[in-house]
């Protein structure tokens, strides 16, 4: 089977729609190939909706192309037990596709491993890594395919956690200084980094369920916590309160936004029933007590570090000491397994 890796990409880029809307589904992207050429493509837009597999099919029909005997291009093991949706495997039999490629196994139990059995009943041909957690097995004759294959890897991973665990997958992003400060001595933190970086950084509100700030940061910053990149009214707004006494005429409370605004005593707690909710991923973006508390319990899965080219010391934040970089110069994002850059 001569796989390439362009088409797994857009599985990929086609999943990436659906993040921070198919909770407690993952999102899933697939891509139906015949002749070189695309001739399907959908992706799982929120729960009890189609699923990615589905939605290809019916996008090929719609152009009037033929799936029978095609590839598909799947970035999760298809499901083969039907659930709110008829089983993805049943679809795929029916509509005669002829090779499903896969880039990660399903890491609920329930599921892993069945949809190449229950295919090949069907005589579909499936291709798929040979373990759960790597990119390698029988895909590595397609090569140049690893990177996309561990893409994917990436892009369930707050489902994994959440269906493994029942807790969502916690981010945590800082924006600090040369000297390691994250707001002055007043604790004043606007702005520790640059607007360039945070549209970049803020990108990812998009992306997640939830997010998280303790409650000096509400009385402080006054956020609204909205996703300023692209709208999703699926985001869930959380606070962090030992007191439970939060400011009820903070934006946060009176924007008007459809977004839930949830309050919470306990960082575990909060992430316990954010996990019960189907929330599998959060940011948490402020403040460094919460952060540090996170990261005590062994709850942070991934980190987004920002570092400023300034210098606060002792002074107001306006009068920090900035520093000219060179184009290009960035942050860092670390998740123990990559390391990514954001521009300042």
């Amino acid at each position: 089977m001569n796989l390439r890796q362009e088409y797994m990409w857009r599985a990929i880029e086609l999943a990436r729609r659906g993040e921070g809307h198919t909770r407690p589904n993952p999102p899933v992207g697939a891509v139906i190939v015949r002749g070189g050429r695309i001739i399907g493509e959908g992706w799982h837009k929120r729960c009890g909706g189609d699923h990615a597999e589905v939605a290809a099919i019916k996008d090929a029909a719609r152009r009037g192309e033929k799936v029978r005997g095609a590839t598909m291009y799947v970035t999760l093991e298809p499901c083969s037990k039907p659930g709110r949706v008829g089983a993805c495997t049943d679809a795929i039999a029916a509509a005669g596709i002829g090779c499903v490629a896969f880039a990660v196994r399903d890491p609920n139990p329930k599921n892993r491993g069945r949809a190449k059995r229950v295919l090949a009943r069907a005589g579909i041909e499936c291709v798929m890594p040979s373990h759960a957690n790597t990119a390698k097995g029988e895909w590595n004759c397609c090569g140049g395919m690893e990177s996309a294959l561990e893409e994917a890897r990436l892009l369930i991973a707050p489902f994994a956690k959440h269906v493994t665990t029942g807790l969502p997958y916690v981010t945590v992003k800082l924006a600090m200084s040369l000297d390691g400060k994250i707001c002055d001595n007043w604790g004043d933190a606007k702005w520790v980094s640059s607007a360039r970086s945070r549209k970049t950084v803020g990108w990812e509100r998009t992306r997640v369920d939830a997010i998280m700030v303790g409650a000096e940061t509400v009385r402080r910053d006054n956020p609204s916590l909205l996703s300023h990149s692209k709208r999703n009214d699926d985001l869930i707004r959380v606070i962090v309160s030992k007191s439970g006494k939060v400011p009820r005429d903070a934006q946060i409370f009176t924007d008007g936004a459809p977004n839930k605004t949830l309050v919470f005593r306990d960082a575990r707690e909060a992430l316990e029933e954010l996990g019960r909710m189907g929330a599998m991923h959060v940011l948490c973006e402020g403040g460094l007590k919460l952060a540090t508390s996170l990261a005590d319990a062994g709850l942070v899965d991934a980190w987004i570090a920002v570092t400023s080219p300034i210098v606060i010391g002792s002074r107001h934040i306006a009068d920090a000491l900035r520093f000219k970089i060179r184009p290009g110069s960035c942050g860092f994002l670390f998740d123990g397994d990559r390391i990514g850059g954001y521009v300042l």
